[in-house]
This record gives structure tokens, sequence and C-alpha cells, in this order.
């Protein structure tokens, strides 16, 4: 009998999760609580309620072939950072490609999920929805939760002492959708993760002076690395992360020499207390050039709210301050469920391998996409929801950061599908050394074990064109003068290769 499985929403985590249930002949209904497909990358203009939202510039942080779905690369000509509107047009071909939309049920929320009265034997669920107005309770199988977690605003008002007396305007992030409104205004953007940085740039533009407040300082990344190459093309490779693992804090402090050769820290006001990889670094290609131009101020946390002054904790205040914006990230939890089934306290959600709940009797509830990477997100999803559906079908299986690289591997080996970098080295060197050396996309899972892709390889192997595809607009013929040196830094290429691989064994 076919196992019929709930999968809750129809984002970038949903899409992939109501694929991989195909591919493992299992019955997916996807409960869609909007009109469409694209979750956080679906820009509406006013927020919708328990749904993320985006402001209408958004551009993609990490690059097409970093966080492409594995057996589905994105166009060539799409830009390797994407505006979010080519990245729904890429959500709208794959959903096509695989033809999921006749599994998803729109404007359909989810009430409740609760366990069946035999729950221990058959590991079932009541799945109550609703749309339009009525109520349907069904029976699942197994659930795949892949609601995202950027739908509730993180706005702890208590924290600004003050903020009551404010005469001013404040809102979370959230709110925000361009800088029209803003125009010749003093405005106060707290938070610099990605977010906050991008709004304070935008916002710039138009304002009459932004502040962007920060508590504990941060490191910043370019999208564009040396030679023009997408930064998480440089840096997520199995080589990098061989070599952070044997020494973090030499890697570390070459990283912080990097940044600080583009823009001292701590001069910009900018420097954080902790090491570089400790946190998520901030991408910005812009900040500086506000900063530097005196359209950005950076300051101190904010310690009290006047009526329409602000002190901050260094002492210094701004005065006549009209808009504050928080972005203070987002908080999550599942209404649908019980405590039972899942607490979350502090944004911690106890998750085996940060998929599966820790502590119930049969493993048919997975949640999908709750992670915080040092990388691209989508295809983590997806290997999380290859494992999952993997796990219904065949055993019973027991804040959110991790490494792009070594997480999914990790997932690879409970799949089967991690590629074996030291067979291949001899089987076929010239992929061998792509897996190493080059940057560790997505197709690298489909290359072997369950899920493989008869294209993967050509993938790999091609990745390079498709990342220069889009910039390479007026071809210059130059003749290579570089040849020999490439060729030497080749050479020794393999023999670090070859010298890692035998103190390996």
């Amino acid at each position: 009998m076919v196992k019929k499985v709930a999968v809750i929403g129809a984002g970038s985590s949903g899409l992939p999760a109501i694929k991989c249930c195909l591919d493992e002949g299992l019955e997916p209904t996807c409960f869609e609580s909007s009109d469409d497909i694209g979750g956080l990358w679906r820009f509406t203009k006013e927020p919708e309620e328990a749904r993320a939202s985006i402001y209408k510039s958004v551009i993609i942080n990490t690059s097409k072939e970093m966080m492409c779905y594995s057996d589905y690369p994105m166009p060539e000509e799409y830009p390797n950072y994407m505006h979010n509107s080519k990245v729904l047009e890429y959500f709208y071909q794959y959903a096509e490609q695989f033809q999921l939309r006749k599994y998803i049920k729109f404007k359909t929320s989810v009430c409740s999920i609760r366990k069946r009265p035999d729950f221990a034997t058959t590991g079932q669920w009541d799945v109550t929805t609703e749309h339009e107005g009525k109520q349907e309770t069904q029976v699942f199988d197994a659930i795949l939760v892949c609601t995202g977690h950027h739908t509730s605003p993180n706005l702890q008002l208590q924290s600004f002492p003050g903020i009551e007396n404010f005469k001013g305007q404040y809102f979370h992030s959230r709110d925000y959708k361009s800088p029209e409104d803003l125009k010749d205004k003093r405005v106060i953007v707290v938070g610099i993760g990605n977010t906050g940085a991008d709004l304070a740039v935008e916002i710039s533009t138009v304002a009459k002076q932004v502040f962007l407040s920060t508590r504990r300082g941060v490191w910043l990344l370019n999208r564009v690395y040396d030679g023009g190459l997408p930064v998480d093309i440089v840096i997520f490779t199995r080589f990098f992360t061989i070599f952070l693992d044997a020494f973090p804090s030499l890697v570390n402090t070459m990283l912080e020499y990097k940044a600080n050769s583009r823009v001292d820290h701590e001069n910009f006001g900018l420097k954080p207390r902790h090491r570089f990889l400790s946190q998520h670094p901030t991408i910005s290609d812009d900040l500086p050039n506000r900063i530097i131009s005196g359209r950005v101020l950076i300051k101190t946390n904010i310690k009290q709210f006047l009526e329409r002054d602000v002190i901050f904790e260094d002492g210094t205040v701004e005065k006549d301050i009209d808009v504050v914006i928080f972005a203070t990230g987002y908080k999550f939890f599942f209404s649908f469920f019980d405590e039972s089934v899942i607490k979350v306290d502090k944004n911690q959600v106890p998750l085996y391998k940060m998929v599966f709940p820790t502590e119930m009797e049969k493993s048919t509830v997975a949640f999908i996409g709750y992670i915080q990477p040092i990388g691209a997100l989508m295809p983590i999803s997806e290997i999380q929801a290859r494992w999952a559906t993997r796990v219904y079908v065949e055993s019973e299986r027991h804040t959110i950061q991790v490494d792009y690289v070594d997480y999914m591997d990790e997932v690879a080996e409970e799949i089967g599908c991690k590629p074996n970098v030291k067979k291949l080295l001899l089987s076929d060197p010239k992929l061998a050394w792509e897996l190493l050396f080059g940057p560790c996309t997505p197709y690298q899972y489909r290359l072997s074990g369950p899920g493989k892709w008869k294209d993967a390889r050509k993938a790999i192997l091609t990745q390079y064109e498709r990342i220069i595809k889009p910039t390479k607009t007026r071809t210059i013929s130059v003749n290579d003068s570089h040849g020999s040196f490439k060729l030497a830094f080749k050479i020794l290429g393999i023999l670090i290769l070859f010298a890692a691989i035998y103190v390996s064994m």
C-alpha cells in the first residue's frame, strides 16, 4: 500500500519535498495557505499573515550553481546572484518540469496535526485543514513540515527601554517593501545581518541620514570574490573544508585578513567580538561605500528611546529620529503541533541531525529547512527531504547553524549518496579534481546511490561555463599567456591531493 505524506508549505523546501516523495513512490499532498508557490521568494506588495515577506529589491546571497536543486541546474543565462523574481521563475520551471502543482492544495491552511490513537503502532496522523471556511480531517502516514522560519518577527520591544514614549514610526523589517516613503527622513536600522545591511544601503539613497545600530559588530563578505567569481564558489569546496577542519584558527585569520584588506573593520566601526566563522558573516557589496560617503553611520546598541531622540550605549545621542526599523530576525513555532511532538525553546529545536524529533515513538514526521547554513539553504532542504522520504520507505530512524559541506556530507552518508573522491581519483581523475578543488555544488550528491542522476557528472564539469555565461556578454579575443602557470598550479594541486589522501589513510 502506498504511503500518504502531508507536505506543509510549497516554498523552496516544500517543492523538493513533493518531488522526493514521488521519487520514492510515496503519495504526497501539499497544503499551501497562499494562492501560489514560492514561499519567501514570492514578492507581494503587502505582507501576508503567517507567510514570509521580502522587499522588492531583494537579491539572493548565494550563487545559482550553489543554490539550485541537485538534478535541475538553473538556466545558464541566469545571473549568478539573482533578483527574487528570477528565483521565483526557477521555482515555476522546477514545478513544471516535475509536474508538482497537481499535488498542491492552494489556499488551504493546516489547523492541527495530531497523533492518531494507534500512533505507537501505525505512526499515523490526523491532519485537519481549512479551505474557504470549511474544515476537513484526513489520515496521513507521514508529515514533512516545510513552512520555513521567516514568518514570525522577533520584535522584542522590552529590550528597548522607552520605546513606548517614542513619537516616531517603528516597525519590523518584515513590513518594509521599498524606500520611497522614507525620503528625507532620519532613519535608524537595528541589526546588521543581511537584511539590516541591505535596508541601510537602500534607504540611504533617499533618506536624509541612516544610522545602522549593531550590538556585536559583524564580518563583511562581498558577493564578488577574486577574479570576479561568486564568493561561495571559491569558499565552499571540499579542499577548503578539509583545510578548515585541520587549521581552524589559521583559516579564520586568513579570512579576517581578507575581509580587512577590503575594508578595515575596526576603522569602519564593524569589527565584531567573534572570529570570522563563529557566526554568519554579512553579505554586502555596498555597505562600505555608503559608510565612507557618510550616508550610513554605524552606531552601538540602543540604550534608550526618548520622544524623538535615541541614546546609544556609547553615550552618543541622535536627535529628531523619524523612523526605526528593527531587522532583528525571526522566531518560529508550530501552532498545528502540540508540545508532545515538538517544542521550540529560544529558536532551538530538538531534532536529530536537524530533521527528526528526538523523542518520538515513530519517525514519521520530519522538519525540512529549519536550519541556518553558512551557505545555500535550498540544496540542504532537498537532501533533508531525500533522506526523510527514504526513512519513510525503508526504516525507522531517529540555534540551527551548520557548515554547508560538512552537513551535506553528513546527511548524504545517511542516504548513501556521498561521493567517493578517493575512488574517483583512480577511475575518473578529472571529476575527482572538480569534487575536491571545485565548488561543492549540489550535483555532487547525484553522482551515485539512491536518486542517481545521469547528467550529474556533466553538470559538475560544465558549471564554470554557466557561471561565466551571464557576465561574458562582450567577447574579447585574448591569447592565453597563462597556460604554463595553470599547468604548474594543477600539478601542485595533484601533489597536495595525493599527500592529503596518503595522510588520511
